[in-house]
C-alpha cells in the first residue's frame, strides 16, 4: 500500500489513574485515535499485577499520586519490563525523571496527551519529536 499508515511502536497502552473522570477522557481520547487500551486501572497493585504478568504493553500512562500508593511504583514495574512510562501529573517529583520517558503535567488538552505520545514514538523510532506540546517534558528516548 502506498499511502498506507505506518505502523505504530506504541499502539497498546495501560491507563492508571484514578480520578475517574480522567480516566474516561484519557480512554476515549486514546480510543479515537485507534490506541488499544490495554486496561485503565486505579490502583497501583493492579497496574503492577499487569505489568509483571506478561501482557503486551506498549506504554504506561500514569499520574503519581494514586490513592493506594506511588505511580512511581507502578513506573518501576514498568521498566523492568523496557516498557516506557509517560507520567501524568499534576505533581511531578524530580526523582521520577529517571524513571520516565516524559511527563505531561495536568491539566491538559486531548490533543497534547495526543502529541506527547506522538513525541515519546519518535524517541523510539530514533527521531527527534517535530514538536513538543505545552506541560510536556521529554526525560529521554524512550526505551
Amino acid at each position: 500500500m502506498l499511502f498506507g499508515r505506518k505502523k505504530r511502536r506504541i499502539a497498546r497502552i495501560l491507563v492508571v489513574e484514578d480520578e475517574p473522570l480522567v480516566a474516561f477522557d484519557t480512554e476515549h481520547v486514546l480510543s479515537d485515535a485507534d490506541y488499544e487500551i490495554v486496561a485503565t486501572v486505579d490502583r497501583v497493585v493492579d497496574a503492577v499485577t499487569l505489568l509483571e504478568g506478561g501482557t503486551a504493553i506498549d506504554l504506561v500512562l500514569v499520574d503519581v499520586n494514586l490513592a493506594d500508593g506511588s505511580g512511581l511504583d507502578v513506573a518501576r514495574a514498568a521498566r523492568g519490563r523496557d516498557v516506557p512510562v509517560l507520567f501524568v501529573t499534576g505533581a511531578f517529583p524530580p526523582e521520577a525523571v529517571e524513571l520516565a520517558a516524559g511527563c505531561l503535567s495536568k491539566p491538559y488538552a486531548q490533543r497534547d496527551l495526543l502529541a506527547a505520545i506522538g513525541a515519546l514514538e519518535s524517541g523510539l523510532t530514533g527521531k527527534p519529536p517535530k514538536r513538543l506540546p505545552p506541560g510536556f517534558q521529554l526525560f529521554q528516548p524512550a526505551v
